[in-house]
């Protein structure tokens, strides 16, 4: 019988894993612009759960709760290091953490990743995946504020606000900086619906064409007829495609 365990991360929040002890690999989960209290992150990290590993769905956005996304703006990516190393300290992790990123979660996996590593930092995440994302830093995002696509004063996303913070400023994170993850050396997987209609797909082909210009051997996906999120039949495609590339990227004993 399948048995998914909830285990609490100590100052952070809900974590899902299989049954036991352990020591399992970990995936560090990033919601998009629907928020944390959408459940859509605590949905995914359940399936991670039901294939072996532990999951942890991190709750950025701010101020948000069951009827509100919240906001991105001014998030502290700093705090989601924080959140990597406490799980890479839990006591049923492998020490083995990647990062899983859908929409402008992808662009939080891609930036906290790039700055670690133009940083120096140890510790930076062991593999990464991220669907939908953006190659440059977009800006503030508001869900109070929104507005359905051709309805007077629609964005996408705020230019004139800043929608993160690293080691307590903006400066060098402002709307339309390309992020530079060429500098992070792990396995990266991309993917991206070829008929987005938020963020384009030409995003992920020049992360792709980045990375492939300075050595790297990303994992690359491309859904001919799908949107911003996949429908069912590409999504389970999906969903075996990431799930065998973290299997691969942070079973015990790979490098």
């Amino acid at each position: 019988m399948l048995k998914i365990v909830r285990r609490l991360l100590p100052d952070f929040g809900t974590t899902y894993g299989p049954a036991g002890d352990g020591p399992f690999p970990t995936i560090l989960l990033l919601h998009g612009s629907e928020g944390g209290w959408s459940g859509w992150s605590h949905r995914t990290a359940v399936m991670f759960a039901a294939h072996g590993f532990l999951a942890y769905p991190h709750s950025y956005a701010r101020d948000g709760n069951a009827w509100n996304a919240g906001s991105i703006v001014e998030v502290p990516l700093d705090h989601t290091v924080d959140a990597l190393n406490a799980l890479r300290a839990f006591g049923v992790c492998n020490g083995k953490v990647g990062f899983y990123g859908v929409s402008r979660g992808g662009e939080h996996a891609l930036l906290v990743a790039f700055l670690m590593a133009r940083d120096g930092m140890a510790g930076l995440p062991d593999a990464i995946a991220v669907h939908s994302p953006a190659d440059v830093v977009c800006g503030a995002f508001d869900a109070k504020r929104w507005r359905d696509k051709g309805d007077p004063g629609w964005q996408v996303w705020d230019p004139a606000m800043r929608a993160w913070t690293w080691k307590g400023s903006s400066q060098d994170l402002l709307p339309s900086i390309p992020i530079e993850i060429e500098r992070y050396c792990g396995p990266i997987f991309l993917s991206h619906g070829e008929q987005d209609s938020v963020w384009s797909v030409e995003m992920t082909r020049r992360l792709e064409r980045r990375l492939l210009d300075n050595g790297h051997r990303p994992t690359v996906h491309y859904y001919p007829d799908e949107d911003h999120l996949n429908r069912s039949e590409a999504e389970n495609l999906h969903n075996e495609q990431v799930i065998a590339f973290f299997n691969a990227s942070l079973a015990e004993g790979e490098v």
